[in-house]
């Protein structure tokens, strides 16, 4: 067949992976879209508009903000990239200073060159012990909004890819007593409301990713927002960055998922995977929630080598979310089941996993960042070259150099790539030979 890719996708199928990583789903069927095709729908006067009032998508919007606590939701069928792009556009103009959290995706760092705005980078505690970053601490907000008083939008992840979060009411509350919105990406967090009490309480803005922790296809994801936004306004922003052709079927999944969470078996499933994953954390060399706060349903296992075991989890044909240097990330959900959860103890224990003491950790903390140079914009736009990595010191970045996953970045575009942040990347594992650079004038 000369259908490459769909050839490989059914015969990884084939092979029955244990799914320890996103969409979701899991693999599993999606009731909302047994009939694909028949949903498949544009804009007519019964489908509704996405970028218009009224209709049945916006009454689908209105049940997902209800349940949210928002005061409006808009569907979103190009991802949290997507969501993040419009809300910053939302809350920043161009030049704005933001005070942006460094463990951040790299769409923010796009975002903030598309829009022109420049980051005052928010530092956060390295926990040492478990070797990734802990949660954005509410008094360093309050300390860097006292001394930038022009800073009026702040953005934090929440939860991280290792599942740290952090708490949004505490620093929402100082935010907005110093005159500044507070937006959240939390497209790992999609499910965090099942659990009680949702933890964005009180964020201006929140972008989530359904199809990374609910039963949703890729690309689905919402974004929330509370007054002074509107549903409208949303809109307007949206168009600049999405596609003028949305999704039906990806909408409708959406709207489907609210139902089965909020109103059939979904909640209780996914606190039976809580439990589950509470469990293995006890059996396993974990993180664990005495470390930082925590997503309840990610494993993130802590061990000597991240890499190594991640080649021997898929060799047992189990492929983990993604692993560094010192962890394997996991991330489970309500499609994984006793069968699920067994599958994998059977591979952990073949590793010799089970009761294993947890490594002292051994990354080293990230390095400050370089000086910026040029802003995020101008770093974009700049003509550039490609030079290797190892030669790369002393000159401006025309690119992150983050590791993906998490893409978090080590160099940010437009700042000067440092030995520092070069000796940092060689220590954690980073495999790229070549970066771009901006070329001197």
């Amino acid at each position: 067949m000369s259908t490459p890719l769909y050839t490989a996708l059914q015969k990884f199928q084939a092979t029955h992976p244990l799914r320890m990583a996103m969409p979701g789903h899991k693999g599993r069927p999606l009731p909302a879209l047994v009939d694909y095709a028949g949903l498949d729908f544009t804009e007519l006067p019964p489908t509704g508009n996405l970028y218009a009032p009224g209709g049945p998508i916006e009454a689908a919007e209105r049940l997902w903000a209800e349940t949210w606590g928002a005061d409006c939701c808009l569907f979103l069928t190009g991802g949290s990239t997507q969501g993040i792009h419009t809300m910053l556009l939302c809350a920043a103009g161009p030049g704005d200073e933001i005070l942006a959290d460094r463990v951040s995706h790299r769409s923010i760092h796009t975002g903030m060159a598309l829009l022109d705005l420049r980051p005052t980078w928010l530092a956060r505690p390295w926990l040492a012990e478990a070797g990734v970053m802990g949660p954005v601490e509410p008094e360093c907000v309050k300390s860097v909004l006292e001394t930038h008083p022009s800073i009026k939008t702040v953005c934090i992840t929440s939860p991280t890819y290792y599942g740290v979060l952090s708490d949004i009411p505490a620093i929402s509350h100082i935010c907005h007593a110093h005159g500044a919105k507070l937006l959240v990406d939390g497209a790992h967090g999609a499910h965090l409301f099942l659990n009680g009490a949702n933890p964005y309480r009180g964020a201006d803005y929140v972008v989530t990713s359904a199809h990374k922790t609910l039963r949703a296809p890729g690309q689905s994801a919402l974004l929330f927002a509370n007054a002074p936004e509107t549903l409208d306004g949303l809109r307007r922003a949206s168009r600049t960055f999405a596609t003028s052709s949305p999704s039906y079927p990806m909408m409708a999944a959406l709207d489907w998922a609210r139902e089965y969470y909020c109103e059939g078996e979904g909640q209780d499933r996914y606190r039976e995977t809580c439990a589950a994953v509470e469990q293995l954390r006890r059996d396993y060399p974990a993180l664990t929630t005495e470390d930082a706060p925590l997503d309840p349903a990610r494993l993130v296992l802590c061990v000597e080598d991240g890499f190594q075991v991640e080649r021997e989890l898929q060799a047992l044909g189990i492929y983990p979310e993604m692993a560094d240097a010192a962890h394997v990330v996991l991330i489970l959900t309500d499609c994984d089941g006793p069968e699920e959860f067994s599958r994998l103890r059977q591979g952990l224990d073949r590793l010799g996993l089970r009761g294993k003491q947890r490594p002292a950790g051994s990354l080293p903390p990230p390095p400050t960042p370089g000086k910026q140079l040029l802003t995020p914009r101008e770093a974009l736009f700049a003509p550039k070259r490609s030079a290797p990595l190892e030669r790369a010191a002393g000159s401006v970045a025309g690119e992150e150099l983050a590791p993906y996953p998490p893409g978090v970045p080590v160099v940010a575009p437009g700042e000067e790539i440092e030995k520092k942040g070069l000796s940092y990347l060689r220590e954690i594992g980073y495999n790229e030979k070549t970066v771009m650079i901006v070329q001197r004038k």
